[in-house]
């Protein structure tokens, strides 16, 4: 069954994964459930300018084991193959061993327990040292390919060496731990070296923050041809909005025309009381006018998804895939019964007021076209709760207690739960649902944890993990 996994990404925003199949067809729907004492609705929060700004997905071929080199084979046999294969292939191992590297590298910065961050970051360096010698075995000769291999060769070592220093510089103090810090830096010492004696980046470059930074940036982008897809997003309704708003017009228009020309019956010649009833007429026209067209056009746009994506392949061209997107604030009654269902099992004291953002995403797949070897498809959305959190209040209450006669206090901070439910449904499938719970404040996501569906309804990818 399909699986999608959703986990806090940084301190405010938390991302959902999953993978698509060549011909599917998919359904997904998140429900966020907003507590009304967070301020947060659609007076306050502009749903199109939360989409721009606050939720970036990133769509690329993916295959399974993601810390494994997955295209070694392909180098052994370069020698019978093209550079534009040889280029594909080299950007796959590079793109994934980048990705792998980032998501291990997140998900231990957020590691508070000691012993565990260190012994994981033991791991993750062997790991990173393990791949880049077997990615170097590799190298070509030939001048022509040489170029590339250099190209991801240069950003892996950088990339590799900043997330190290990145872990180190936030990680637990602990004396007890610095054999173990010395040697990820001598890897990270070792990465540098190794850049200098490829000459790999000149002086200028090196020196400057802002132009390694640059350079990276380029690179990276280079190491996605071929494996991120490229995306072609466009708004929905656009004339169907100018219609709405002709149609509003005109029937404001209709019935301004009605009232003036009753004021000329009533009126007799050009008179100041006609005068200023025909600018009465026209300034409810202007008043009323934006507000009928919004509430038409609320109408009309109702359960109607607000923009479409096309996938295509960079190198092909072709279109591997095509989504419509929801995103708007809906009211309680709209929900589908089985959400509603879910809402029950709430306890008692989390059952308050909330506003209910939807995000809803269909995906149809294409039935050919993929990259050779790969069937799958990955999908990544974050939201960033950075607009949520700036409508939150900073916690300032202190709780008192008394011990031998002193009284001390402790300051505590405000934290909100957001609950978040997840509809899949997958062609003619029934649907499969997900809750999860987000405390936050108004600086960070405390945690996010999954939580007990009600009997009869089908966990997505599983059985159910967690206790409510």
């Amino acid at each position: 069954m399909s699986k999608i996994y959703v986990k806090q990404e940084e301190s405010l925003s938390i991302k959902f994964t999953h993978q698509m199949k060549v011909g599917d067809q998919r359904r997904l729907d998140l429900y966020f459930f907003l507590p009304k004492e967070m301020g947060i609705n659609s007076q306050s929060l502009d749903a199109e300018e939360y989409y721009f700004a606050a939720i970036a997905g990133r769509r690329s071929y993916y295959s399974s084991g993601l810390h494994l080199p997955l295209v070694q084979g392909r180098f052994i046999s370069q020698n019978k193959r093209t550079v534009e294969e040889f280029r594909l292939y080299l950007n796959l191992f590079a793109y994934q061993f980048a990705v792998a590297i980032e998501t291990d590298s997140k998900e231990l910065a957020q590691v508070e327990d000691v012993e565990q961050f260190y012994t994981s970051l033991k791991e993750l360096s062997d790991i990173v040292a393990q791949l880049l010698k077997k990615f170097r075995r590799n190298e070509p000769s030939d001048p022509k390919w040489k170029h590339y291999f250099e190209n991801s060769d240069n950003y892996l070592s950088w990339f590799c060496e900043q997330r190290l220093l990145q872990l180190i510089s936030h990680a637990p103090r602990s004396s007890d731990y610095n054999e173990l810090t010395e040697e990820v830096l001598s890897l990270c010492r070792s990465e540098r070296a190794y850049r200098e004696a490829k000459n790999y980046n000149s002086a200028q470059t090196k020196d400057d923050p802002n132009r390694i930074s640059n350079k990276m940036l380029l690179l990276r982008r280079l190491i996605q041809q071929g494996v991120v897809l490229k995306e072609e997003l466009k708004t929905l309704g656009v004339g169907l909005k100018k219609l709405t708003t002709g149609v509003a017009t005109g029937g404001v228009m209709l019935v301004v025309s009605a009232l003036i020309i009753k004021a000329q019956g009533v009126f007799n010649g050009l008179t100041l009381s006609l005068v200023l009833t025909l600018a009465v007429i026209y300034g409810f026209r202007e008043i009323f006018k934006e507000d009928i067209r919004n509430a038409l056009w609320r109408v009309i746009q109702k359960g109607r998804p607000r923009w479409s994506r096309i996938l295509r392949d960079t190198t092909t061209q072709a279109v591997i895939g095509r989504q419509l997107v929801w995103l708007d604030f809906i009211k309680s009654k709209d929900l589908p019964e089985q959400i509603e269902e879910i809402l029950k099992r709430r306890h008692s004291q989390n059952k308050v007021d909330s506003e209910i953002l939807h995000y809803g995403i269909y995906s149809r797949i294409a039935q050919k076209d993929f990259l050779a070897g790969y069937s799958t498809i990955q999908e990544q959305v974050n939201f960033s709760l950075v607009p949520f959190a700036r409508y939150l209040e900073r916690g300032r209450a202190k709780i008192y207690k008394e011990s031998a006669g002193q009284v001390s206090y402790d300051s505590v901070e405000r934290r909100y739960q957001v609950n978040l439910i997840l509809m899949l449904r997958e062609g003619r499938n029934p649907p499969q649902y997900a809750r999860y719970k987000i405390t936050m404040n108004r600086s960070t996501i405390v945690e996010v944890t999954e939580s007990q569906l009600p009997d009869g309804m089908t966990l997505i990818g599983g059985e159910q993990d967690s206790e409510d």
